[in-house]
């Protein structure tokens, strides 16, 4: 079973960037693909980005497309990910999560992280 644990988030204006990593470890990392997802205050949760297991693949949400990348570095065991032009909407905490497939259901995600959290000033 694969840990996961967030860092990156933070404060900053709209229109900035974060970088968020996720690292993994106790599992095979590059067994698994992955995903961050985000909660914002009284919202579900919902998906942001996904990579396959060797990266070749990514899918996003249509809401972030153009601004987000997900990257990840299986030597490394960790996974990213780029926010630029941040608004206010991106507020939430963010979660990365392992899974079997290259999905943006959350239920295909059998292990999550505990979070980090993101927020965005006007």
């Amino acid at each position: 079973q694969v840990q996961l644990v967030e860092s990156g988030g933070g404060l900053v204006q709209a229109g900035g960037s974060l970088r968020l990593s996720c690292a993994a470890s106790g599992g095979t990392f590059s067994r698994y693909s992955m995903g961050w997802f985000r909660q914002a205050p009284g919202k579900e949760r919902e998906f942001v980005a996904a990579i396959s297991r060797d990266g070749g693949s990514t899918r996003y949400a249509d809401s972030v497309k153009g601004r987000f990348t997900i990257s990840r570095d299986n030597a490394k065991n960790t996974v990213d990910l780029q926010m630029n032009t941040l608004t206010t909407e991106d507020t939430a905490v963010y979660y990365c999560a392992a899974g079997w497939v290259i999905t943006n259901l959350p239920t295909a995600y059998g292990n999550w992280g505990q979070g980090t959290q993101v927020t965005v000033t006007s």
